[in-house]
């Protein structure tokens, strides 16, 4: 019934000219066309559509036919698949650009993995003849598609482990060398129009680094880099690249290098992306926004792709200049928590710290705020992110950061952190490290200035304190007391009184006032109340006759409850801190006044 009533429409518009058809025709052509196609005579549907006398009528009505043919195609078991097939492509060849772009990024949108990779499959090079057969008016229709086409890639599970990426479990890896190839011929195109336009101008070839880009704005061009810069903070950001001892082959890898290619291609200087942050406020042709044109995350993906994946893209400028403008790209990547954002962050840091010399940072870095909120950043992963290997990463990258400064600037560094860390354990690290600069200042021609004399005096002053005096919550900066008297039990052994190389000899009726008896203070403090709470718990398990159940607060943060045996036992723990604490203060006690007596 369906094919006789699509023959009649057709012999009936045969006679008749593009603007007589009706809406009727069309309604009734396609939903006719769509029958046969569902109740298996797509063979007869294919001689009416190559007929030749029906050319005219299929331009206009054949885009309408798409979304039954691509089920057909999708589904890969009807017997009518070849003929479906040969159905699509000559209406690809036929149909008007326009109507086709529609229809066929209308039949992208889904929401099942399996399917969205099937339709990537299929859909892309159709929309790849459709949209060159646009001639150059193509741009905005390229723009389209592209955000269409990284809409459904987006969806598609990233393979987690090597064996996943090698089996290609998800189709992530298929979809994304289909789409290298898809974005191929309009990037060619680009190459080939600046080309022409350089020739015109009469102008010189331009290198890899800072060149201008063409004075008018190619609008291909720009949607090109629009997708390739979605591309990267959308997909490659969220996905871990292996190096090639890893892996060495990788569909994923390969995707990253032709993204980071086709921006070099298209004219974009891959260092001018890394080390955009410097070069902003210059002024760039277009009509694109700089945020728009260089989103922040992107060019941080970028960043960690050349200098930590495939490096062999760019020659690296000078460390100092390269670790500057990367800070701003470690930054964003470590305030983030995502872990694959926190492990590039770590990495680009990393990298980009070890082209630094020892000590090859001067004290004049630190105005620069990059060169502090870095710091910060890192002390956030070290402390409160919830994956151990990267608090453990973070650490390892803290230490070498403090390492690239010179003495002055660790000196400053050292002073800025123990203001603004406001946590014990990097506080108790930042003062283990101060300690051993001291240990070399105090060695045999190992003399610097500012961790010996007066200069020290100031930081030891940050250091030998309690943050509230006596009321100091011992067991939220045991980290940080131990370490504080660690440091002076050294300076009080390693350091004579007739010397008094440090000053801390000088200084010592000001530690004693500020330091070591508030500290006394507040342990006898502390202990009396964790002894008075733990008799109060024993009373109250004795008159129970069953278990308590007994809640604690940290902070304003509340712990789930805790029986009494716990509870005891916590209480004990906090006493033997109080105890360990003690004992190396009269260590100290005893020090002084041996040495002092000396």
């Amino acid at each position: 019934m369906a094919l006789e009533q699509l023959s009649e429409v057709v012999q009936r518009c045969q006679a008749l000219s593009e603007n007589a058809y009706t809406t009727e025709d069309y309604d009734v052509f396609t939903v006719t066309g769509r029958t046969c196609i569902e109740e298996g005579n797509s063979l007869q549907l294919l001689s009416i559509v190559l007929d030749e006398k029906n050319q005219e009528i299929v331009r206009c009505m054949g885009w309408n036919l798409l979304p039954p043919l691509i089920q057909v195609l999708l589904k890969k078991e009807d017997k009518d698949l070849p003929h479906c097939l040969a159905i699509l492509n000559h209406l690809i060849e036929v149909c008007r650009p326009k109507e086709l772009l529609i229809g066929l990024l209308e039949q992208l949108e889904h929401d099942d993995p399996d399917t969205i990779a099937e339709s990537i499959h299929l859909l892309l090079s159709p929309l790849q003849k459709v949209l060159l057969g646009l001639g150059i008016r193509k741009a905005s229709s390229l723009g389209m598609a592209l955000s269409s086409v990284l809409d459904q890639l987006c969806k598609l599970p990233v393979p987690g482990t090597k064996e996943q990426e090698e089996d290609d479990v998800f189709s992530l890896c298929r979809c994304c060398s289909e789409i290298s190839a898809f974005i191929k011929p309009f990037v060619e195109e680009v190459v080939q129009n600046h080309s022409r336009g350089k020739s015109s101008e009469g102008g010189q070839m331009m290198g890899d680094l800072e060149k201008a880009l063409p004075h008018k704005e190619d609008e291909l061009r720009t949607e090109l880099l629009k997708f390739c810069m979605q591309v990267l903070s959308r997909v490659l950001l969220g996905v871990q690249l292996r190096d090639q001892d890893t892996l060495p082959e990788s569909p994923l890898r390969d995707f990253a290098s032709s993204i980071l290619l086709s921006l070099r291609s298209i004219g974009e200087s891959l260092p001018g992306l890394v080390h955009r942050p410097l070069l902003r406020h210059r002024q760039i042709p277009g009509f694109l926004e700089e945020e728009v044109r260089y989103p922040k995350e992107s060019l941080a993906c970028a960043a960690h792709l050349l200098l930590c994946t495939i490096c062999r893209l760019i020659c690296f400028p000078p460390p100092v200049y390269s670790l500057r403008a990367n800070l701003e790209h470690v930054h964003l990547l470590l305030s983030r928590t995502e872990e694959s954002r926190i492990q590039k962050g770590l990495e680009l840091y990393e990298k980009s710290l070890v082209r630094v010399e020892d000590c090859g940072l001067t004290v004049d870095l630190l105005e620069i705020k990059s060169f502090i909120s870095v710091p910060q950043a890192l002390v956030n992963v070290m402390t409160i992110c919830p994956h151990q290997h990267l608090r453990s990463k973070g650490l390892k990258v803290f230490q070498m950061s403090i390492d690239k400064f010179n003495t002055e600037a660790k000196y400053k560094f050292f002073l800025l952190m123990l203001k603004i860390s406001n946590h014990s354990g990097v506080e108790g690290y930042i003062i283990k490290n101060i300690k051993n600069q001291i240990d070399l200042a105090l060695k045999v021609g190992g003399s610097n200035p500012w961790f010996e004399g007066l200069h020290l005096l100031p930081l030891l002053r940050s250091v030998l304190r309690l943050p509230d005096g006596p009321e100091t919550d011992l067991l939220q900066y045991m980290d940080r007391i131990m370490e504080s008297l660690n440091l002076l039990r050294y300076l009080v052994i390693r350091d004579k009184v007739t010397e008094n190389q440090t000053g801390i000899w000088t200084e010592m009726y000001k530690i004693e006032d500020t330091f070591l008896k508030p500290l006394r203070v507040g342990i006898n403090m502390s202990r009396a109340h964790y002894e008075r709470e733990l008799l109060i718990t024993k009373e109250d398990k004795k008159s129970k006759a069953k278990e308590s159940s007994i809640s604690v607060s940290v902070g304003e943060e509340q712990l789930p409850n805790m029986t009494s045996d716990t509870h005891i036992q916590a209480l004990h723990s906090a006493l033997h801190t109080f105890d360990m604490i003690e004992s190396v203060l009269v260590r100290i006690e005893e020090l002084i006044e041996v040495k002092e007596n000396a």
